[in-house]
């Protein structure tokens, strides 16, 4: 049967048709993807691990769902809102890992590719920052140095990934950040490492200083007491 134009547009009409659809619930998808992972970081902050476990299960839940519905459409897939939805997975898990001593999870494990997981792997490096400046407020500046390690870990692997933008879904732009990042906390926690070691000082320095006046005292006391023995 010989095909008119009519026909062929038609038969476009119809698959744009079913695209937009998909494209549509995609895209809802992707915003109740990204505000259960927000959820979950949210929760792992305040050390709510029950709560935190059931956001992070019902958000690689969603992931797969959304993953699964676009296999066969690439170009909803490496859309841009379905490859930042899963970069917040990543990070959402990255983080609970990190401070909780978890086991990694890998990019297949969430549906990602390698580009995915590696700007997800710089914002949860990046929301490191936000562990050291809690600690540090609570005084535990000896806890807060894992975290800058892992910050500091991430962007010296992410600075070997010498590829253009194009492959890596603009890598560069996040390692940039991450390096910013990195550089304020370091300067923000050696100074308060230097504080700690300075107060540790000064209260020695003050202790001593009491035990030698003390013991000046006693001294007096013994003196004086002899003198009236005489």
């Amino acid at each position: 049967m010989t095909a008119t134009l009519s026909t062929i547009v038609e038969a476009i009409r119809d698959n744009l048709t079913t695209l937009n659809t998909l494209r549509d619930a995609t895209l809802a998808r992707s915003r109740t993807l990204t505000r259960s992972c927000a959820h979950s970081i949210r929760a792992i902050h305040r050390h709510e691990w029950q709560e935190a476990d059931a956001l992070l299960e019902q958000a690689r839940r969603e992931a797969k769902a959304m993953v699964e519905a676009v296999a066969d459409q690439p170009t909803l897939y490496h859309a841009g809102y379905t490859q930042d939805a899963l970069k917040e997975l990543v990070e959402a898990h990255l983080v609970n890992a990190v401070s909780r001593k978890l086991p990694l999870s890998l990019p297949a494990e969430l549906y990602v590719t390698g580009p995915t997981y590696l700007r997800g792997m710089s914002e949860a490096a990046t929301e490191m920052r936000r562990f050291v400046l809690d600690l540090m407020r609570r005084s535990q500046v000896s806890e807060a140095e894992q975290y800058l390690e892992f910050m500091d870990e991430v962007y010296s692997h992410l600075i070997t990934v010498d590829f253009p933008d194009a492959v890596t879904d603009g890598l560069r732009r996040h390692t940039d950040v991450l390096r910013g990042v990195l550089e304020r906390t370091r300067g923000d926690l050696t100074l308060a490492i230097r504080q700690d070691q300075m107060r540790d000082a000064l209260l020695g320095f003050e202790r001593n200083l009491g035990a030698d006046f003390a013991a000046n005292n006693l001294g007096l006391q013994v003196a004086d007491d002899d003198y009236g023995q005489e």
